[in-house]
């Protein structure tokens, strides 16, 4: 391999030299052409030793949310000693189509790409790029090259609606959604299902904070959608909102009242104030990706992550553990087996577009 590089290397500063002198144009096609078909065999001779790549979606890889998940997959990716990997934040949307394409020009393989709203720009490059391996978390693009990974968040609300549920005191408890999209609706009506399922009595007052993807990136509209649910005596409320739902959690602490968290472990945030956080493991997409295009067993199609591929979870630690009676954890370790063994139905509101909680 060291030698075609080198040899890649002085071809190139000949083929450079020589081009800025006159030469009769017969003699630079020849070069040209011998140029293109040694650069093409020695990419084809490095695409196993090209640098993974990820596009996180717009909030950043420290949103404390979603796509701090997908971070958290790079990092186990490479203390597992896995090369090191190419990122690229978006500031936004417009910026992935340009992100993509960037990174499988430049060799890389696999290029993960992280959000929903990547799946359009992805749809358009894939194509281009028939040797690249690519993934997309959150959504489907149905391309021969690509592997989507979406997620049965029903099953993670429910196991959250539930302990929400068992922890009011106010009989009411709160939703904050971002994007009203069906992914966010799916976690809604599985929310409210496994609080009803703890509480026939219980009242569940929900928001969504917007109609565009921004509605993922503002804690500031978070926290106030909470005070609002507060003001109607919520004592419980999950954020299902991204980096939105920072401020979410915010407001909840500074009110002492519960939050729940999602998409990554979000106890730590407000140590004691938060009751759990629903995981969409979107770290465990992220380093399956790496790790399977590094094992050479990559393969493009949909991969669906639920309760019982480890793919939602939820968290108990040292943050947390003094808000989990054992009642609690007893209610939903039987949601986690029953959800598991399909003895426990959640209802997908996407399958039919209606919730009928």
């Amino acid at each position: 391999m060291t030698s075609v590089l080198f040899v890649r290397r002085s071809l190139l500063l000949e083929f450079q030299d020589r081009s800025t002198s006159v030469v009769g144009s017969r003699m630079f096609s020849f070069r040209s052409v011998l140029f293109s078909a040694l650069m093409a065999t020695t990419l084809s001779a490095t695409s196993a030793l090209a640098d993974p790549a990820i596009v996180y979606s717009v909030g950043g890889k420290f949103d404390g949310s979603f796509n701090e998940s997908a971070f958290t997959g790079v990092k186990r990716f490479q203390e597992a000693g896995g090369e090191s990997v190419r990122e690229f934040e978006l500031e936004r949307d417009a910026q992935s189509l340009q992100a993509l394409r960037n990174f499988a020009s430049r060799g890389s393989s696999p290029v993960v790409a992280i959000g929903f709203n990547q799946a359009n720009a992805l749809d358009q490059v894939a194509p281009s790029f028939p040797e690249t391996e690519f993934a997309i978390v959150d959504m489907v693009v149905d391309q021969p090259n690509v592997r989507s990974y979406v997620f049965k968040e029903h099953e993670g609300a429910y196991i959250g609606g539930l302990l929400a549920a068992m922890a009011s005191k106010s009989g009411t408890i709160g939703f904050v959604g971002g994007m009203d999209i069906p992914i966010i609706q799916r976690f809604l009506c599985g929310y409210k299902q496994g609080a009803l399922d703890a509480n026939s009595d219980i009242k569940v007052v929900s928001n969504m904070t917007g109609d565009t993807p921004a509605a993922f990136a503002d804690p500031v509209r978070g926290g106030e959608l909470a005070t609002g649910q507060i003001q109607q005596g919520a004592d419980v409320i999950i954020q299902a909102a991204g980096g939105t739902g920072i401020g979410v959690l915010q407001a909840a602490a500074d009110a002492g009242i519960l939050g729940v968290g999602t998409d990554s472990n979000q106890n730590g945030l407000h140590p004691g104030k938060v009751l759990t956080s629903i995981r969409k493991r979107v770290d465990n997409a992220v380093f399956d990706s790496f790790t399977s295009a590094k094992n050479g067993d990559f393969k493009p199609g949909i991969q669906v992550l639920g309760v019982a591929d480890g793919g939602m979870d939820w968290v108990l630690d040292d943050d947390n553990k003094d808000l989990i009676t054992p009642e609690m954890k007893a209610a939903a370790d039987k949601a986690v087996a029953g959800i598991s063994d399909g003895s426990i139905k959640v209802h997908d509101v996407v399958a039919d577009g209606n919730c009928p909680f």
